[in-house]
């Protein structure tokens, strides 16, 4: 019996997609009668340079003022601003503003109480003839030590310098100090404590040959006691209407 295969698409001679025309869908001149119909608008042809000659009537070059409505000109009150007026006008008016005038100096004149107001005089200059002396000349006796008969002294004590010959500094006897003896193990005369020593780190023994690690074995290749998963390759579709590849020719 003979193998069918799938017919190409290449070995059909029908038309293509470019062959068949649909009716638009735009207009109403042959019109898809399938698909609804939008609105469509025309733009009417420029008009002729006679055509504007003929037209006398006057176009919107007339200028209408904001005041006149259709009940005639409006009467609302306008007003202007002016600019400054001359030096010579302004010496005419001397009227005084209302800074010029002090109110608070003014005395009641309603029967009103007025707050007490205190003035700050300058500093009065020293008078010579003023035989009376300042605080500053006073100088007031010590009261330390016996130095005034009619005053009760404090008590005063009086430190003296050091002496080179029978002084704390000067050793007499020679003796030797503190530092001098040396101390005596406790452990000669008392119960002797346990005493640990800490030794270097040792080397474990072990076999120095070289061994594969797990990553190493691939169980997934194994295939003598085991079941075969199958296995699956991409292969090259081939087609009669595939361009040859031209890699070089000769003149």
């Amino acid at each position: 019996m003979e193998k069918k295969y799938p017919a190409i698409a290449g070995k059909e001679k029908g038309p293509g997609p470019g062959r068949y025309g649909l009716p638009p869908t735009i207009g109403f001149v042959g019109h898809d009668f399938t698909k609804p119909t939008s609105p469509a608008y025309s733009f009417h042809g420029r008009i002729s340079n006679n055509m504007l000659s003929l037209d006398s009537s006057p176009g919107p070059l007339y200028h209408v003022d904001a005041k006149i409505t259709r009940f005639g000109k409006d009467g609302t009150p306008a007003y202007s601003m002016l600019s400054r007026m001359k030096t010579q006008i302004e010496e005419l008016f001397s009227t005084p503003g209302p800074g010029t005038y002090s109110p608070e100096k003014a005395p009641p004149s309603n029967l009103q109480r007025r707050q007490p107001s205190y003035t700050m005089g300058r500093r009065t200059r020293y008078r010579t003839v003023d035989p009376v002396p300042a605080p500053n000349k006073y100088s007031l006796p010590p009261l330390l030590g016996s130095h005034i008969p009619n005053k009760r002294a404090s008590a005063s004590y009086s430190m003296l310098g050091t002496f080179s010959t029978g002084g704390p500094s000067e050793d007499l006897a020679k003796t030797p100090g503190p530092c001098r003896y040396n101390s005596t193990d406790p452990s000669v005369y008392r119960p002797r404590q346990p005493a640990f020593s800490m030794l270097g780190r040792h080397d474990v023994p072990k076999d120095k040959t070289k061994k594969p690690g797990p990553g190493t074995y691939n169980p997934e290749n194994v295939t003598a006691h085991k079941t075969r998963a199958p296995a699956y390759s991409m292969g090259v579709r081939h087609s009669e209407f595939v361009t040859p590849l031209v890699v070089g020719f000769s003149d």
